[in-house]
């Protein structure tokens, strides 16, 4: 009988397919043997190729430094020096500091408010792998949740910064645990979690500020050392420098109010800070 040419391929092709079933593993023909996985130098060397890259895109003297790992002991975290309250030991009241307890070069940043949601910004700090936690006021944010809930899906942590970012110490008690524990109740209903970390805005408090804030589940209420600006930075300190675990402030800020973009300020703080040999490590691994 004739066979033709399409009759012999199909025949070609299931002595193929039954030869491959007959326990034969070596590779195809044509396909090459299976990519080895990477070791761990590989993994890291690709991943400082990455960095390195990323950080030529968004236009960085340097990729910023790696951070150390989380301590296995978490610091003690008290009051600064003068930034006690009556009562505070007492009535064991949330802590306010500006630094953490740490030998390494580490710094936190921290940025305030919400106001400005630029989608640029995130794609930066992912892309960085920098770490950092936003204070939220509800005023500012309630027009767009989601861009905070992206931001929450990439890993960073937010936290409280009241409903109407009012000048608290001129707010009775009650009034400043109903901007504390309702923002506590937006952050819960919005982002499924109610915080334990609060900031004060303008970081001004007093004594009824922080039993308000205990009241409303807050165990931390950091300030912060530096604050940085798209054009220069301020400092709490004479020496006008960095310190191992200084907290830096920043906002959400745009165009609006400043002469940049939040990237702008970023780039201003990420080469600092990488100059001067710190990494960035996130605040929540060390409460």
């Amino acid at each position: 009988m004739k066979v033709t040419v399409g009759s012999a391929a199909l025949a070609l092709a299931a002595a193929a397919l039954l030869s491959g079933c007959s326990g034969d593993t070596g590779p195809a023909a044509g396909r090459g043997a299976p990519a080895q996985a990477k070791g761990p130098q590989a993994r890291q060397a690709a991943e400082q190729a990455r960095l390195a890259a990323a950080a030529r895109r968004w236009g960085l003297d340097r990729a910023p430094l790696t951070p150390p790992p989380p301590p296995a002991r978490k610091p003690e975290i008290t009051p600064r020096d003068g930034f006690e309250v009556d009562g505070q030991e007492e009535e064991d009241l949330p802590p306010v500091f500006t630094t953490v307890p740490t030998k390494q070069k580490i710094v936190f940043l921290t940025i305030d408010d919400g106001a400005e949601k630029d989608p640029d910004f995130l794609r930066m700090m992912s892309e960085l792998k920098v770490p950092y936690t936003a204070f939220l006021s509800n005023y500012l944010i309630e027009e767009d949740y989601g861009y905070f809930r992206r931001m929450q899906a990439l890993g960073v942590t937010l936290d409280n910064h009241t409903l109407t970012h009012p000048y608290l110490p001129g707010l009775t008690y009650e009034e400043q645990k109903d901007e504390i524990c309702g923002m506590q109740a937006v952050m819960k209903r919005q982002f499924g979690k109610a915080p334990t970390v609060f900031r004060p805005p303008y970081g001004n408090y007093n004594g009824d500020t922080l039993r308000a804030a205990k009241a409303c589940g807050i165990k931390y209420a950091p300030l912060w050392d530096e604050e940085v600006f798209v054009d220069h930075w301020e400092y709490r300190d004479w020496d006008r420098s960095l310190h191992p675990g200084d907290i830096v402030l920043t906002h959400f800020r745009g165009r609006d109010d400043w002469d940049g973009t939040m990237v702008d300020d970023m780039r201003r703080f990420l080469n600092k800070v990488t100059r001067e040999g710190y990494a960035v490590a996130r605040l929540e691994d060390y409460l």
